[in-house]
């Protein structure tokens, strides 16, 4: 009898961790503009000390999620993992359907992270959208057969048409397409969330390791903006899955210390530590432009709040504060916060 009410009592959780949880916010937040919105999100969501399966960290009602990506040039894998770049150490379960999001063997290579990801959407129709920030933590490894096109081919047979993708940011309502990415944001082509209900927008930011290797001198964030601007100029912009990120706070138009001035229009996402751009740094600019920032660590501006457990009312309280300060993603760890993780505010 026990056996039994222990298996219908976990039927019933499933069940209810497969409900999507519901945005809260402001009335009315379907129909702000992506680029106009504030959302919170999770840093290092892989982690298994921080969720036991990705999916969980899903059901919080997130508006990110991170991932840590190495490149494994021996196996030719795409390993998920925070310092092993030869080993997976996530908590991806390679789920083909709802059910099986939430068990099975975790340490899956970032293919299988995706499938997870989509078996949630499609388990979760009403949600999003949601930003899937990379960490590509050596960076890519092009001459080895792990570069962007190759990226690009793994996110589009994993993810499909859930992607959206530059191309379609590009693409103007009534027909057209605006020639780049900068023209399209300055313009506020973003659709709204309504529209991108059930979409992720994938961005891919350099990584500690690569950051810090003198002898890498072709970074990430370069890269992937060099493969955009190749592929619209050759006609193939579709075949695009992610979007480059500019790394670091900095004041002004921080693209300006790109030397290659081809390549500055092709950054729209700005990744940054929330107490470096809440210093100074005119953020309206960003918002003016309908950019969007990522405000990371946001526990630490000041009074500097928990990481990890914060009230609800300091970690609301922190993210109504770096809305205001037109952030388009408060980051941190708050992996308790439901509630403040699907929060939706007007952004500025």
């Amino acid at each position: 009898m026990t056996a039994r009410r222990m298996s219908a009592a976990a039927l019933i959780a499933l069940a209810a961790a497969l409900l999507p949880v519901p945005q809260a916010g402001a009335a009315g937040a379907g129909d702000l503009p992506f680029g106009s919105a504030t959302t919170v999100g999770l840093h290092n969501t892989y982690d298994p000390a921080a969720f036991g399966y990705l999916a969980q960290g899903l059901d919080t009602g997130t508006s990110m999620i991170e991932l840590d990506v190495w490149t494994d040039t021996i196996t030719k894998e795409w390993k998920v993992s925070h310092s092993n770049p030869l080993g997976n150490s996530n908590n991806c379960v390679a789920a083909t359907t709802p059910a099986q999001l939430y068990t099975g063997g975790a340490n899956k290579n970032l293919e299988y992270c995706l499938d997870d990801l989509r078996v949630w959407l499609g388990a979760h129709p009403d949600s999003g959208p949601l930003v899937v920030k990379m960490e590509l933590k050596a960076g890519f490894a092009g001459s080895s057969g792990m570069g962007a096109d190759q990226l690009d081919a793994l996110i589009a047979k994993h993810l499909g048409s859930a992607v959206f993708r530059p191309a379609d940011l590009l693409a103007k309502p009534g027909g057209g397409s605006y020639a780049t990415l900068d023209e399209a944001a300055r313009a506020g082509n973003w659709p709204t969330r309504a529209q991108l209900t059930g979409k992720v927008l994938l961005d891919v930011i350099p990584g500690t390791v690569e950051e810090s290797n003198p002898f890498d001198t072709l970074h990430t964030d370069v890269e992937e903006a060099d493969h955009l601007r190749d592929l619209s100029a050759a006609g193939k912009l579709s075949q695009a899955q992610v979007f480059p990120v500019v790394h670091g706070a900095a004041s002004g138009d921080p693209r300006s210390s790109y030397s290659d001035s081809t390549i500055r229009p092709w950054f729209v996402v700005f990744d940054g530590d929330a107490s470096a751009f809440t210093g100074g740094i005119d953020t309206g600019w960003y918002d003016r432009n309908h950019y969007l920032l990522v405000m990371t660590d946001a526990q630490n501006v000041s009074p500097a709040i928990s990481a990890t457990d914060p009230t609800a009312d300091e970690a609301r309280n922190r993210t109504t504060q770096l809305a205001a300060a037109h952030a388009s993603i408060v980051s941190s760890d708050w992996r308790h916060l439901p509630e403040v993780q699907s929060l939706v505010l007007p952004r500025g």
